[in-house]
């Protein structure tokens, strides 16, 4: 299956490509496939807002990550500003994904 990303930036893959996906290569019809994509990312979303990590097998973890308080800078005036903790979500790629990547 090759897909083709039609934008002037870096590609994407959209949701509405995935959407389309779903109507041509399983016969969903629009709205249904629509549905089906927002709710696939709704329910990673609340995993992971709710601190859970989702694990796709082939595909890759995604996971969040607390990180710590620390101390930075504002790169315009050089002024020393703290940072505050936070939690971000990290991607780590299966090894399927990245052999596949490889070629």
């Amino acid at each position: 299956m090759e897909i083709t990303v039609e934008s002037l930036e870096t590609p994407a893959l959209t949701k509405a490509q995935l959407a389309d996906l779903l109507f041509e290569q399983i016969g969903l019809n629009k709205r249904e496939s629509k549905d089906m994509v927002d709710a696939f990312f709704d329910l990673v979303t609340n995993s992971l807002v709710d601190g859970t990590d989702v694990k796709i097998s082939g595909f890759g973890n995604f996971q969040i990550r607390v990180k710590a308080p620390r101390p930075g800078r504002n790169p315009r005036t050089g002024e020393a500003v703290a940072i505050e903790a936070r939690r971000v979500v990290t991607f780590h790629a299966s090894h399927k994904l990245k052999e596949q990547i490889q070629g």
